[in-house]
């Protein structure tokens, strides 16, 4: 990474925190005076569509989508993977309204987290498994109802790009018992903008949003091969788009097999 573009990689780190303070001391004025949709493409669509630009115009990181026509009518549960922050500005941008499943640790950030506690995330306690899931399991279920898309990165973490994590079956659940599908969705913006550090490389993400998948009868057992099926539609996707090595691949088809 050269000099000029470490200091662009500054710069931009600069204007986005920035942009962030003032954009959610804003938004805390004026949200509570407009309707959810309202308030949602005010606080967060208009303000992650300005931090994607910014990547794509200060430091060369652009995207495009592939799969936009498995998009269903009906507003459903997304299951992404999840590498790195790109990711979680790009999709609150592109499906909206949409609640996501996040830390409750991050309502506590001045300022940027007062202001998503105003966007109905679902923001849960990571140290409690079981009590996460039920909140996720009621809290999932009115928001969909509410006509909001659900994010969930099933993997639970940022995963570094080249492996896949052992994904949730929270989100395959939720789905299930509200009759709606899961959108999976690809993409490897891990390999621009990596998990750990500050460093970023110029690039083209490659977005790819799969079909939508119901599940096949009922119980525990067919939301298993339901969450088994996005997984491997997915574990495939990143392979394709280089973002999945090969023998972590093949260890995944040999473990289907079984």
């Amino acid at each position: 990474m050269g000099v000029i573009y470490g200091l662009r990689i500054a710069v931009f780190y600069v204007l986005l925190s920035l942009s962030a303070f003032i954009w959610c001391t804003i938004g805390l004025l004026v949200a509570p005076f407009l309707s959810f949709p309202a308030r949602y493409r005010f606080i967060n669509v208009y303000w992650c569509r300005f931090a994607v630009g910014l990547a794509k115009h200060l430091i060369g990181l652009d995207y495009r989508v592939t799969g936009a026509e498995h998009i269903p009518s009906q507003r459903c549960v997304i299951l992404s993977k999840h590498q790195s922050t790109w990711e979680t500005f790009f999709l609150s941008a592109y499906f909206q309204p949409l609640s996501q499943v996040l830390k409750k640790e991050l309502l506590r950030v001045p300022f940027f987290g007062w202001a998503m506690a105003m966007l109905k995330p679902i923001a849960i306690n990571r140290e409690n498994p079981k009590q996460a899931l039920k909140q996720l399991a009621t809290q999932g279920a009115d928001r969909l109802q509410q006509n909001c898309w659900v994010l969930i990165f099933p993997e639970g973490t940022r995963i570094p790009t080249g492996q896949i994590g052992k994904f949730s079956r929270g989100g395959a659940s939720l789905a299930a018992n509200a009759g709606l599908p899961v959108l999976p969705i690809a993409h490897n913006a891990g390999m621009f903008w990596p998990k750990a550090g500050w460093g970023k490389k110029p690039g083209v993400i490659d977005v790819v949003i799969g079909p939508a998948m119901y599940i096949e009868g009922e119980g525990p057992r067919a939301i298993a091969e339901l969450n088994q099926r996005a997984f491997e539609w997915i574990a495939q996707t990143q392979f394709e788009i280089g973002a999945l090595d090969a023998q972590n691949l093949a260890d995944i088809k040999a473990q289907a097999t079984k």
